[in-house]
C-alpha cells in the first residue's frame, strides 16, 4: 500500500480509454484508497495514478462521517435517469478549479467487487455524481469535457494560469 502521485491534466494518459481488468487488483485498490485519502479526495480512478485499468474507488462520506469506501472494478453504467442536476465538481487531476457539471441524478452501475463478485445497484445523490465522475476517467474524459467550447476555453486558460 502506498500513496502514488496524481497525474495532472493535460497528461495524455487522462485522455485514454482504460482496458478491462482481468486478474487481482487488491494492491491497486489499496493504493487508490491511500492516494485518495492523502489527497483529501472523494474518488479516484486508476488512470489518475497512471494505471490504464478500469478501476476506481470512492468514499463520499469520510470527511463528515465514518468512512464508507467502495471499490469498482470493470464498472459500466447500465442506465441513468432522465432527471439531471448541475453541481460544482472538483477533480484531483485539475486541482483548485471547480466547475459546474450537469449529470443524471441516478445511475445504475454493474461492476465486479475486489472479491470477484459481479454486482448491480442503483445510486443517487453525491454517490451517483462521484461514480459518474470517476467513470468518466475510465473513458478518457475529464470535467473539462462537460463544458461548452467557450467555457472550456475560459477554464483551460484559467488553469494554465
Amino acid at each position: 500500500m502506498s500513496v502514488r502521485p496524481v497525474l495532472l491534466w493535460p497528461d495524455p494518459r487522462l485522455s485514454q480509454v482504460c482496458a478491462p481488468v482481468d486478474g487481482p487488483v487488491a494492491g491497486l485498490v489499496d493504493d487508490l484508497f491511500d492516494t485518495m485519502y492523502a489527497a483529501k479526495g472523494r474518488g479516484l480512478a486508476a488512470p489518475q495514478i497512471g494505471v490504464l485499468a478500469r478501476v476506481f474507488v470512492v468514499d463520499v462520506t469520510w470527511k463528515e462521517a465514518a468512512p464508507t469506501p467502495l471499490a469498482f472494478i470493470n464498472p459500466e453504467i447500465v442506465s441513468s435517469s432522465a432527471e439531471t442536476s448541475v453541481m460544482e465538481e472538483q477533480c484531483l487531476s485539475i486541482p483548485d478549479l471547480p466547475m459546474a457539471v450537469s449529470r443524471p441524478e441516478t445511475v445504475t452501475l454493474r461492476w465486479d467487487t475486489a472479491e470477484g463478485t459481479r454486482r448491480e445497484e442503483t445510486f443517487s445523490g453525491a454517490l451517483a455524481r462521484c461514480i459518474q465522475h470517476e467513470q468518466d476517467h475510465l473513458d478518457g474524459r475529464v470535467i473539462f469535457d462537460h463544458q461548452s467550447p467557450e467555457r472550456r476555453a475560459e477554464l483551460e486558460a484559467a488553469y494554465a494560469g
